[in-house]
């Protein structure tokens, strides 16, 4: 119960802090995000654009852990992992707030879940997320980000909500460890704690998930 008093009050904060405290908006914001988009990258920082792409890496990595956590809950988390390519945490701190611990896998893995819980992709979003990382970091320009991280709301925003995204997967990956079979593992254990290398690492390494062979919905 306090961890989801926790979440409830997390997610209250966040929207009243993204939407009452936060800088004001940009008016070129809207033209921003369509240029964002539709991939019109001319004359944007870098820095922006990649932190606007890897904002819709982090739910494909949450994809996964989601899908498969919502086998057997009440609340269903396909719609929380729709929203989440569009609004982040916002989207996930709900979930996280009403969802029960589910430490068992029942049901055979469609084909979606396959294709999720596959090594093969844990290594491809390692390697895109680390290529975008990097080409930002490395091409970007950090005053003008700065000066517009702290004018603009929806670069504000979205760089805290690219934080919270980073720093919330201890909370599902706990449970997927002992799904796992790997909970009493100390390198794994160690492993989900450290920011997004130790997850990205994890999605890389672990083991495939042991199911049951009775049939489930993929969204279910």
């Amino acid at each position: 119960m306090t961890q989801k008093i926790g979440f409830i009050l997390l997610w209250l904060g966040f929207l009243s802090y993204g939407f009452i405290f936060a800088p004001p908006e940009d008016p070129n914001t809207f033209n921003l995000i369509q240029k964002l988009s539709a991939f019109e990258i001319e004359g944007i920082n870098p820095l922006i654009v990649s932190l606007f792409n890897l904002m819709g890496v982090l739910p494909l990595m949450y994809a996964p852990l989601l899908l498969i956590d919502g086998k057997g809950q009440k609340l269903v988390a396909f719609p929380f992992v729709i929203l989440s390519f569009a609004v982040g945490a916002f989207a996930l701190l709900p979930y996280f707030a009403f969802r029960e611990p589910q430490l068992e896998f029942k049901g055979e893995k469609s084909w979606l879940l396959k294709v999720l819980d596959s090594r093969v992709f844990g290594i491809f979003i390692t390697g895109l997320f680390l290529l975008l990382f990097i080409s930002g970091l490395q091409t970007g320009n950090w005053n003008d980000f700065v000066l517009k991280w702290q004018n603009s709301r929806f670069i504000h925003v979205m760089s805290l909500d690219f934080c919270m995204l980073v720093l919330l997967f201890p909370a599902i990956l706990r449970d997927d460890l002992k799904r796992r079979k790997i909970a009493e593992s100390r390198f794994f254990q160690t492993l989900i704690w450290l920011p997004i290398l130790g997850t990205l690492t994890y999605f890389c390494v672990r083991p495939a998930l042991p199911a049951t062979s009775k049939q489930l919905s993929s969204f279910s």
